[in-house]
């Protein structure tokens, strides 16, 4: 079975995953540009089982265009957003990619909000495109 680490800039707060994702995805939309600073974000969703935490987080809510409302958990000391949970997806804990500071790790498999997508961003040709409200 894979265990992975996933954990913030300064590793205050830190997560252990056994097991394979049950999702990865790519997102577009709006929230998550303004979320990461970049212009996509990267997430894998665990079944909340397979998740320890470890460390102390601070969260913030908000609702999506879904109108699913989303709890981000993030670093007090270093404010990185680790993980989040979704009414979309409920019993799952989604973890933002970067965190897991592994390049090896498995690519998205779907990618989300097209629409908000900047032209000059590339996917992979084979991966699946949606223009759902579901995110995550």
């Amino acid at each position: 079975m894979t265990t992975r680490h996933a954990a913030c800039s300064c590793g205050q707060l830190h997560l252990t995953i056994e097991g394979e994702s049950v999702r990865i995805s790519t997102c577009h939309c709006l929230a998550c540009q303004r979320r990461t600073g970049a212009v996509f974000s990267n997430q894998a969703s665990f079944r909340r089982e397979q998740v320890t935490f470890t460390g102390k987080a601070t969260t913030w809510s908000r609702t999506a265009e879904s109108a699913s409302v989303v709890t981000f958990n993030f670093c007090s000391t270093c404010g990185s957003t680790v993980y989040w949970e979704s009414e979309s997806f409920p019993g799952r804990v989604i973890v933002a990619i970067g965190n897991f500071a592994d390049p090896s790790f498995p690519a998205p498999t779907v990618s989300v909000w097209e629409e908000s997508r900047h032209p000059w961003v590339s996917l992979p040709p084979d991966t699946p495109l949606t223009r759902t409200a579901k995110q995550g």
